[in-house]
C-alpha cells in the first residue's frame, strides 16, 4: 500500500514523496517588469522537500494580471528571473512546475497598463473588490473576448508554457479554478455567450479544452497538469451543472495524456472527487477540504485509500518550509502570520524556522 511519502513517477520525472505544495499568491514579485526576486527564490528553494512545488498564479501575459506584484512568464527578462528560482529548487532536489493563471475579470484598469479594461468570457462584472495598492476596488465590468482575442489568449498560453521551459521548470499547471478566466468560461453565469464559446456544455469547456491543448502541443502533455475546483463560488462564480460540466470536461481531457488532474475540493462534492479519480486515466492530486481547518496530517491516508495519488498543501506550507518531515512527525506546525500573506519583505515569508 503507498503512502504519502514513498516516491512517485510523474509523468517520468521522479517525486520524492506524494506531497504537493500547492500553488499560492504571495505578492512579492517586485522586480522591473513582474519579475521574480532573489527572495522568492529562497522561499521555493526553503520548500523543495515538496515531492512537487506548484508556484503562485503566474500570469501568461499583461492583461492577464489581476493583482498587485505577481509575477509573469510573458517578457524575456521574467523568464531570465524565473530562472533564479527554478534552478535554487533544483539545487535542492526539488520539482517544481510554474501555475498558469489568467485572472479574466478579476482585476482592476489600475492594474494594467493604460487602465485597460480586464477581460472575460462576457461583459458581466463580479461581485466583490480586488486588492491594490491604493486599497481596495470594485470589480468592473470587464471586457467580453472577441473570438480573435481567445485565440490570442490560447495562444498567449502556449508561448507562456514555452517560456516556463526555457526558465528552466519541470512543468506547468493550467488555472482552470478559483474564478479566473479559465473557470470564468465553465461557469455560466459569468460566462452566457451564445456562440461557439458558451451555451451547452461543450461550448462552455471548449475554452478549457483548447488551451489544455495547444499547452500540451507546445511542450508535451507529460509537462502539463489542469487545476480545477468545481462547486467554488470564490470569485463570484456560479455553478449548478457539475457532473455534467466535469464530466464532460475531463472526458475531453484525457486523451491529451497531461501529467496531472488537480482537483480543489470544495464543500459537499467528494462523490464528483471519487468520480473525476477514477474517471480520469493518469495522476490525480487533491486539495482535500477540511472545513475551517487547514489540511493536516490526517489527510495524508487519502493516499493510503486510494483517492488521490498526491495531496496538496497550502496554508500549511506558508509557515512550514520543511512540511514534508512535519506531517511524517506529527507536528508540530507553525503557525503562520497572515498579515503577511501577501506583499511585504521576508518576514513571514522566508524567516519561517525549520524543525531541529
Amino acid at each position: 500500500m503507498a503512502t504519502a511519502f514513498d516516491p512517485y513517477d510523474l509523468g517520468g520525472k521522479p517525486l520524492a514523496n506524494r506531497i504537493v505544495m500547492a500553488p499560492m499568491t504571495r505578492s512579492r514579485a517586485y522586480g522591473p517588469g513582474a519579475t521574480p526576486t532573489d527572495l522568492m527564490a529562497t522561499y521555493y528553494a526553503q520548500r523543495a522537500g515538496a515531492g512537487l512545488i506548484v508556484t503562485e498564479g503566474t500570469q501568461p501575459s499583461v492583461v492577464g494580471q489581476g493583482y498587485p506584484d505577481t509575477p509573469g512568464l510573458h517578457s524575456t527578462e521574467q523568464v531570465e528571473a524565473w530562472r533564479k528560482v527554478t534552478d535554487a529548487v533544483h539545487d535542492e532536489g526539488g520539482v517544481i512546475f510554474a501555475q498558469l493563471m489568467h485572472t479574466g475579470r478579476i482585476g482592476h484598469p489600475i492594474l494594467l497598463p493604460d487602465d485597460q479594461l480586464p477581460v472575460g468570457p462576457s461583459a458581466v462584472a463580479p461581485q466583490g473588490q480586488v486588492f491594490t495598492h491604493e486599497g481596495p476596488k470594485d470589480f468592473v465590468t470587464p471586457k467580453e473576448l472577441t473570438e480573435a482575442e481567445i485565440t490570442r489568449t490560447i495562444d498567449e498560453f502556449a508561448t507562456a508554457a514555452r517560456n516556463a521551459v526555457a526558465a528552466g521548470f519541470d512543468g506547468v499547471e493550467i488555472h482552470g479554478a478559483n474564478g479566473y478566466l479559465v473557470h470564468q468560461f465553465l461557469a455560466p453565469n459569468s460566462n452566457r455567450r451564445t456562440d461557439a464559446w458558451g451555451g451547452s456544455v461543450d461550448g462552455r469547456i471548449r475554452f478549457a479544452v483548447e488551451v489544455a491543448t495547444a499547452v500540451a502541443q507546445a511542450i508535451g502533455g507529460e509537462k502539463v497538469g489542469f487545476r480545477i475546483s468545481p462547486g467554488n463560488p470564490y470569485n463570484d462564480i456560479a455553478e449548478d451543472d457539475l457532473q455534467e460540466t466535469y464530466g464532460a470536461l475531463v472526458a475531453r481531457l484525457a486523451p491529451l495524456g497531461l501529467a496531472y488532474l488537480h482537483q480543489m475540493e470544495a464543500p459537499g462534492v467528494r462523490d464528483l472527487v471519487l468520480r473525476l479519480r477514477k474517471e480520469w486515466p493518469g495522476t490525480f492530486i487533491l486539495n482535500p477540504f477540511t472545513g475551517t481547518d487547514p489540511t493536516g496530517p490526517d489527510e495524508l491516508g487519502l493516499v493510503e485509500d486510494g483517492i488521490a495519488d498526491l495531496i496538496a498543501y497550502g496554508a500549511l506550507y506558508l509557515a512550514n518550509p520543511d512540511l514534508p518531515a512535519r506531517l511524517a512527525a506529527g507536528g508540530p506546525f507553525n503557525t503562520p502570520d497572515l498579515t503577511t500573506s501577501f506583499g511585504g519583505d521576508h518576514r513571514g515569508y522566508t524567516d519561517y524556522p525549520a524543525l531541529g
